[in-house]
């Protein structure tokens, strides 16, 4: 059944651009929204059962396969997506310019259930590019001066990128002889005094650090983040740059490279770096989505540094921090749309008094960002905690203690944005505003909701789902 996420939404991408007039052109946005719902319904279920399907698509041999893993970036991937589309609802146009619109989340959706299931570098490789290229023309979307320039950046760095990453492949493809994750792995086992696959792994390495935005090839990502519209840069920041860098790197470091060459090392210095720049940045941004854009870059740093403690509770420390990251991330570009379309504005200074003319968009943010920042009982306490323990069994006591210090830095910038926006003194205003509509306060209370959920639960989810995830690592 593997191949369903991919071919039913490619069938669905067809059927709403066949030449049939209006009528089918309504259909891109429902569809992609129900889509997205079959996705989240879908990932959810056993995997053993996921795992059986018809015997036709066996012979398509696309050498897809699902675990844990897979099944939580889908998970990830089918929420964000509806989040999207939700704001979409209300910021893009109906007609030529929706069906556009749902066409490249739809794309996107293919690319990143494809990367999720392929079980060889240069499948994943390419459906890697396949979502990049829908996040290219996403960000230009409104075909705005700032958008165009965060696309060109993108554009830019993905493309040196790109290249890295085809170089490593032919260098893998010439020295293991083939590039399945099993044959690549088995050419680690054997390496020997090659010179090759160290070079190869690091080509590869770097031109992931570029797609996720890590320190130091970080500087497309908040011009990016903040120049695309509401809904892309929901997309963008809860799900997009987290499947083409930060998964792949948890994919290939943890079963087909295997922390060879020092590369645990390497990506807690990455991982550190980013969480130290990204918190920075953020508290002198006075634009709220540059703030939440250097914010992301701060706390996927946790995932890359939890994924360098290379042990199997560091595989599933990342793993349930991406999914956290995933859900307090989108709610709070779902909060930012709500307050730049009532307030008419996205600086700081302009903003104040929010939370009585707003108060779920205002609470609801308060509970994202105190779950970014770590604070229990909410879902980003637990896989926080879980970050700073693996690495603190690691023997990496030093990052450990940086580690937690620095979300008194999340905690600092999460206070000047709620001041300044919510909690401060309101400025004239020739009229007073009004809560966002239904298509906002909506997946942003939904999302609040499970945060809130997950971390009242985890002491059930940890046996039967967080840790079995880090068990996986042969």
């Amino acid at each position: 059944m593997q191949p369903l996420f991919v071919l039913v939404p490619l069938l669905a991408l067809l059927a709403a651009n066949l030449p049939l007039g209006r009528a089918v052109r309504r259909l891109a946005f429902p569809l992609a929204f129900l889509l997205a719902s079959a996705q989240v319904a879908a990932s959810l279920l056993p995997q053993a059962l996921l795992a059986r399907g018809p015997a036709f698509l066996a012979v398509a041999n696309l050498g897809f396969e699902l675990d844990r893993l897979s099944l939580l970036l889908i998970l990830c991937a089918g929420i964000v997506g509806l989040a999207t589309l939700c704001v979409g609802t209300g910021t893009v146009r109906p007609g030529v310019e929706r069906q556009r619109f749902s066409n490249l989340v739809i794309l996107s959706l293919i690319g990143m259930n494809g990367l999720a299931m392929s079980r060889d570098l240069f499948t994943l490789y390419v459906f890697l590019e396949v979502t990049a290229v829908a996040s290219y023309i996403l960000i230009a979307f409104d075909r705005e001066r700032d958008g165009l320039e965060g696309a060109f950046k993108y554009l830019v760095l993905g493309a040196v990128a790109t290249f890295m990453m085809l170089v490593s492949i032919a260098l893998f493809l010439m020295t293991t002889g083939g590039t399945s994750f099993a044959v690549v792995a088995a050419g680690f086992a054997g390496a020997g005094g090659s010179w090759q696959l160290p070079l190869a792994t690091a080509l590869f390495v770097g031109g992931l650090c570029i797609k996720a935005g890590l320190v130091p090839f970080h500087g497309w990502l908040p011009d990016a983040y903040a120049a695309a519209p509401s809904a892309v840069s929901v997309l963008l920041a809860g799900i997009v740059t987290k499947t083409t860098g930060v998964y792949s790197l948890m994919r290939l470091s943890g079963f087909v490279f295997g922390f060879a060459f020092r590369l645990d090392r390497g990506l807690v210095v990455v991982g550190l770096l980013s969480i130290l720049v990204g918190a920075l940045a953020a508290l002198g941004q006075r634009d709220m989505k540059r703030m939440l854009a250097y914010s992301s870059l701060s706390q996927v740093g946790y995932i890359i540094l939890g994924l360098g403690a290379g042990s199997a509770l560091g595989l599933a420390a990342a793993s349930f921090h991406l999914f956290n990251h995933a859900i307090f991330k989108t709610q709070l570009f779902v909060n930012a749309a709500a307050v730049e379309r009532q307030a008419g504005t996205r600086s700081l200074d302009g903003m104040g008094g929010l939370s009585k003319e707003m108060p779920l968009t205002s609470w609801t943010s308060v509970v994202a960002f105190l779950s970014a920042a770590g604070v229990p009982p909410l879902a980003g306490f637990w896989s926080k905690l879980l970050v700073v323990i693996a690495v603190w069994q690691a023997g990496n006591i030093p990052a450990a203690v940086i580690a937690v210090l620095a979300s008194l830095l999340t905690l600092a910038y999460f206070l000047v944005l709620q001041r300044k926006a919510f909690f401060g003194k309101a400025p004239d205003r020739p009229s007073p505003l009004r809560e966002a509509p239904l298509w906002l306060t909506l997946p942003a209370a939904v999302l609040a909701l499970v945060t809130l959920g997950v971390g009242i639960l985890f002491p059930l989810l940890f046996d039967s789902i967080i840790l079995p995830i880090g068990r996986l690592i042969p």
